[in-house]
């Protein structure tokens, strides 16, 4: 695996002297020459790993619930972001940002129904960036969303260096493929399954690892480093997991959202009817009211269940990875990022799925491990996983992602976007986080926020309130967090010009997170006159040219 290092890791000219020297004085002891091959490997490669739906529902999160010892195992020797933020929390508008590092208002995506590089511009991604400096990039699952917004090919050939594998399986995931309690199969949101009863003996995830293993393979012995991206699809709906993961999460130990109940001071514009969950044969069944009708509670108990049980399944597919790069002694070379596109409430306000600008569904899991930096090479060596305290309290958002893998694999990190920037291919519009990892925070970023918006059709809950076409958006609501609250304002927006009205203000929201973190009293009006609109407008002028553009 290790010959030919001078081609592999482009140790510079005059050094190559001194690491000859430096690897022949070491060739007995595997360990120093595996750290050496740390420090002076200047890129590595990258395994990216996301999740489809995934909230910070996670043990290295502090959630006592969930059973996660891969993942938390991971984050044991990595940087964690523990406030790290999705810019619009909808899977094709979140995961197109991420990739290229540019906010929803930039790439004009807020549904699922165009390509950014055609209706906005031709922005480089984060693996178009990689393939452009010699690695050899690579998707397996859901990375893009498919259809439309990726050109019905997941970016392929800008992206990729071979075509994006989907697991044949995933046609099934939309039939009749749940056993009710009558026996016969229907399209059910819980769907616990035996997989040896599955078309093909399996299901998409399952698929999706066995190729990305394969893969790391077959790419164990080349000289060019690679990009590997692996996109799970849970534990996005339905829940159709293997049915062991249930045993995980027995029911009589299940408990309700802390805070099942819609919030007195909600705007109904911010509420979302959650109509993919309702659409749903088992759900209609209860006959729920729209648009705030609660679900009953023996079935809230059980949808928390299959959502933790589907987690449990993702975990799994994540230490079979993670396995993966230990076996083929690609652990020290690799750097591997872990994220979701954004999180699902799970009760929480009265809501069900994502479609919100609250942090269950915007607050995602950021991990990135680094060999060499955030563990010494030699750690791997070993099965023992003793934690380690390498959180991060920081606010840090999706958008920053492309600059910090990056700078973390050895490329440069791209430049910061101009204040307008449609017709430039390469740039971020988030920011280079890598300085975070070699030292302890000293303090929290007072000043540190995440951006975060929400496209409404109407001030009221509509059947197509969760996920309008852009011809009928006609609210935005545009949120920030910070150390002490969130504040959402929800806007006029004009679909046609893409220009929001900052002063046809529909709706607003402000949550004090000291004394309400999970964001259930609304103090807005209380608070804010319209004067004091007047006087946040104006404060919003002095934040940077990126964010500002969002209000």
């Amino acid at each position: 695996m290790y010959k030919n290092l001078k081609y592999r890791y482009e140790v510079d000219e005059e050094l190559w002297p001194v690491w000859q020297f430096v690897s022949n004085k070491t060739k007995q002891n595997k360990t120093k020459e595996h750290d050496r091959l740390c420090l002076f490997s200047e890129r590595k490669n990258v395994l990216f790993i996301m999740a489809d739906d995934l909230r910070t529902s996670l043990g290295c999160y502090d959630d006592s619930v969930v059973k996660s010892p891969n993942i938390d195992q991971l984050a044991s020797k990595s940087h964690v972001f523990l406030n790290a933020y999705a810019q619009q929390a909808v899977c094709a508008p979140s995961r197109i940002s991420m990739l290229t590092s540019r906010r929803p208002d930039t790439t004009r995506l807020y549904d699922f129904n165009s390509y950014w590089r055609v209706h906005s511009g031709n922005y480089t991604t984060l693996p178009q960036y990689f393939k452009s400096k010699g690695y050899f990039t690579m998707s397996v699952g859901k990375v893009f969303h498919p259809g439309i917004a990726s050109n019905h090919t997941d970016d392929y050939p800008y992206s990729w260096s071979i075509p994006a594998y989907h697991p044949a399986s995933y046609r099934f995931e939309k039939e009749k493929m749940c056993r009710g309690e009558d026996g016969k199969l229907h399209v059910n949101l819980l769907c616990a399954v035996n997989v040896t009863e599955q078309p093909g003996g399996t299901l998409p995830d399952l698929e999706s690892t066995d190729e990305a293993v394969r893969l790391l393979k077959s790419r164990a012995n080349s000289h060019d480093p690679f990009f590997l991206a692996v996109g799970f699809h849970k534990p996005h709906i339905p829940f159709r997991i293997p049915q062991e993961y249930l045993s995980l999460y027995p029911l009589d130990k299940m408990t309700l959202a802390p805070d099942p109940d819609v919030p007195k001071l909600l705007p109904p514009v911010a509420y979302n009817p959650w109509m993919d969950v309702r659409k749903r044969e088992d759900v209609q069944k209860l006959n729920i009211s729209f648009p705030y009708g609660p679900i009953p509670k023996d079935f809230q108990l059980r949808i928390r269940q299959h959502y933790y049980a589907a987690v449990s399944y993702v975990d799994s597919q994540v230490g079979r990875l993670l396995s993966a790069l230990d076996e083929l002694q690609l652990t020290n070379s690799t750097v591997v990022v872990f994220t979701s596109d954004h999180g699902w409430s799970l009760g929480e306000h009265g809501e069900w799925a994502k479609y919100s600008n609250f942090d269950v569904t915007t607050r995602v899991p950021l991990i990135f491990f680094v060999p060499g930096v955030t563990t010494n090479c030699n750690q791997w060596k070993t099965s023992a996983f003793p934690f380690i305290d390498v959180f991060s309290q920081n606010m840090v958002e999706l958008v920053d992602v492309f600059p910090t893998v990056s700078h973390l694999a050895g490329l440069s990190a791209p430049q910061h976007c101009p204040e307008v920037s449609f017709q430039k291919e390469l740039c971020t519009e988030g920011h280079n986080r890598a300085s975070t990892f070699r030292f302890r925070e000293g303090r929290r970023d007072e000043e540190g926020v995440a951006f975060s918006q929400y496209p409404r059709p109407a001030d009221t809950p509509q059947v197509n309130s969760d996920l309008p076409d852009l011809k009928d958006i006609k609210v935005m609501g545009y949120s920030l967090r910070t150390w002490d609250y969130r504040y959402t304002l929800w806007l006029g927006f004009n679909p046609k010009t893409f220009q929001v009205n900052v002063s046809d203000v529909h709706a607003g929201e402000l949550y004090m997170l000291e004394d309400d973190p999970s964001q259930d009293n609304n103090t807005y009006n209380s608070i804010f006159s319209d004067s004091d609109h007047t006087v946040v407008m104006k404060k919003m002028a002095s934040l940077p040219p990126v964010s500002r553009n969002s209000f």
